[in-house]
């Protein structure tokens, strides 16, 4: 275990720029979306029960959500290709991005050490990070869980 230290954003700091590929191998960069308000979510792996709920759950509220001006952006170690069947299987309609190098996560803090069956791993903390139009953090959440998490996290920001 490398023991890697993460810091946590906290509201009111600027967050990490990035520039990720998303499912279709395009590149996509954060700073494509200044002037808007962003969800960037960071999930472990593409189509297992509870990022697949999650998933599923941004899908069903992405309207409601750009409705109040906030686009989605989920994040995971994932390849491109993964997440490409991943959109397809289960018809998700915002960008994911595929951070292999999980660099992106532990500038995020989205990374670290996490209990998985009973076993100390390393890998993706599901966390989700609120952005405001200038790119600076508004809400910041770690170790959520799956269900429930989007109806929270809306409920959270008054949508």
């Amino acid at each position: 275990m490398s023991h890697t230290l993460t810091t946590k954003l906290q509201p009111g700091t600027q967050a990490p720029d990035f520039t990720l590929k998303d499912a279709a191998g395009r590149e996509t960069a954060l700073a494509d979306y200044r002037g808007k308000n962003v969800i960037v979510y960071f999930y472990p792996e593409a189509a297992t029960p509870g990022c697949t709920t999650e998933a599923c759950d941004f899908r069903d509220s992405l309207e409601s959500l750009q409705g109040k001006g906030y686009d989605v952006l989920g994040v995971s170690p994932d390849a491109p290709e993964k997440l490409a069947a991943f959109t397809g299987d289960f018809a998700l309609t915002f960008p994911l991005l595929s951070d292999e190098d999980h660099n992106v996560a532990l500038a995020y803090g989205a990374w670290g050490e996490k209990l998985v069956d009973g076993e100390i791993t390393e890998g993706i903390v599901r966390s989700t990070v609120v952005l405001d139009t200038e790119g600076k953090v508004t809400l910041a959440q770690y170790q959520v869980k799956a269900k429930g998490h989007v109806a929270a996290l809306k409920e959270a920001l008054g949508v």
